[in-house]
């Protein structure tokens, strides 16, 4: 018993680095795909050379993250079969599917047209290779459907019957379309967004601080913080139903982010707690009365179920999800004030001479993976004990294997990944330090963000090919 109980244990914490590795990159690259279709676009449009020497920037950091976010998640897959052999054999007649459509619709869709996307610029015409760029940003959101679809289902089951501890598919519309799926595919695909566009504002804030490659520099702002600024209150307002949608579903991981162990109406919103589990209760506790039923709820007085309403067997690690939890919230609360301070000095021209507010960029340029990170952990911890949510348990899912080997192959996947990984960070770090090209603009002559972003994207291209570079 102990050692299946330590096996359930590492293979969840192999699972849990490899998914970690994994999840930054897409969560990167969904927005950067997207970024560079609108670089090539208002390239097309305008003849601006600065869009053109953005997206030829921006192209090169994203093929090195789509490269790693392949090959981190070919190795996660591997471990359906070494480490989660009984889970793969009860859900496989449901997931299995969705992720081969993913393969078959969306990586193939990306791989397809990432070529032309990377090497065609001499080889096609500049609408095909501008279609080629929309197709692979089109993947990457749809790769996220499929894969959101497929772990949204593990979250709230649907359109399935159980025969033998097997899980058949009775309806590919309620599996595809799970309770959950539309509220975490709207969560997941904003948070990309803000990802890649916090890490544009924060490129182009150092370049600003340090007075290089001040044209783009610019432009990246310019796009970055009304970006910034109108997609984390949509965040907001997105994870706002997302918990409502959670509440209904699987009350407990709610409890447990909110760290109520007793059900109350008018529970109080914690801001800081140290939650006990073995105690069952809180130290420590500040918190704003009557808030979190309104938020969860919509009332003041709304019932708030706790976590004793559950078997100890049957509650989330309690700490894990209450902090990650505060980490994302906090991380968002901050992005919505950095956006809507950045438009403010936009509208003031006045971005430059805050070099206090561009620190501030470069510093919350990280904190998008971070979030994602602690939201991954929240709604992943938060389902525990179960793999398929009150149907079937973790350590019901895990392989007849040893932990000695999964342990081994825990310390390899450590040491290739450090290696690798941190190769390709230190790359892609030292092309944001050195930044776009310029050969066709220069900066204009005072400090101001100006001209405006409306005059940047009507100057055509013979007005800026009069600068030198």
């Amino acid at each position: 018993m102990t050692d299946t109980l330590d096996m359930t244990l590492l293979a969840r914490l192999q699972f849990a680095f490899t998914v970690s590795f994994h999840i930054i990159f897409p969560s990167f690259t969904i927005g950067l795909a997207s970024y560079l279709a609108v670089l090539e676009g208002l390239w097309l449009k305008t003849k601006n050379e600065i869009f053109l020497n953005l997206y030829r920037f921006w192209v090169k950091i994203f093929a090195v993250s789509f490269g790693m976010g392949v090959v981190s998640g070919l190795v996660m897959s591997y471990q359906f079969g070494t480490n989660w052999s009984l889970f793969s054999e009860a859900t496989g007649n449901v997931l299995g599917p969705l992720l081969g459509y993913e393969v078959l619709t969306a990586f193939f869709l990306e791989a397809s047209f990432l070529g032309i996307m990377l090497f065609g610029w001499n080889k096609v015409g500049p609408r095909l290779h501008f279609a080629s760029t929309v197709i692979v940003a089109l993947g990457t959101l749809l790769s996220a459907f499929w894969i959101l679809s497929a772990n949204s289902w593990m979250h709230t089951p649907a359109g399935y019957e159980l025969r033998d501890g097997i899980f058949y598919t009775t309806s590919w519309m309620e599996v595809i379309f799970n309770p959950s799926f539309p509220y975490r595919f709207s969560h997941m695909v904003l948070a990309a967004y803000l990802t890649t566009s916090l890490v544009v504002g924060a490129v182009g804030a150092y370049h600003l601080l340090k007075r290089t490659r001040l044209q783009a520099a610019r432009v990246m702002m310019l796009m970055a913080l009304p970006f910034i600024a109108t997609v984390s209150i949509m965040q907001l307002v997105a994870g706002h139903e997302h918990g409502v949608n959670v509440h209904e579903y699987q009350p407990a991981k709610v409890a447990a982010m909110e760290g109520a162990w007793e059900t109350r109406e008018g529970a109080p919103l914690l801001l800081f707690a140290l939650p006990d589990q073995e105690a069952e209760k809180n130290h420590l506790e500040i918190g704003i009365p009557k808030l979190a039923s309104l938020v969860v709820t919509g009332s003041l007085d709304g019932e708030l179920t706790g976590l004793k309403a559950w078997p100890v067997d049957e509650r989330p690690p309690v700490a894990w999800v209450f902090w990650s939890f505060r980490v994302m919230v906090g991380l968002g609360m901050l992005m919505i004030g950095l956006g809507l301070v950045g438009v403010w000095l936009l509208w003031r021209g006045s971005l430059e001479q805050r070099r206090w507010f561009l620190r501030a960029c470069i510093a919350m340029g990280p904190t998008g993976f971070i979030a994602v990170l602690a939201g991954w952990i929240t709604a992943e911890v938060g389902r525990q004990p179960y793999t398929v949510y009150g149907l079937m348990r973790t350590a019901d899912s895990v392989s007849p294997v040893t932990a000695e080997a999964v342990a081994t192959s825990l310390i390899v996947f450590v040491f290739v990944y450090g290696i690798v990984f941190t190769a390709g960070m230190y790359y892609m770090l030292r092309l944001a330090r050195r930044g776009p090209d310029e050969r066709a603009s220069t900066p204009p002559p005072d400090d101001n963000l100006r001209p405006p972003l409306g005059a940047l994207l009507g100057r055509r291209r013979d007005e800026t090919a009069e600068v030198k570079a």
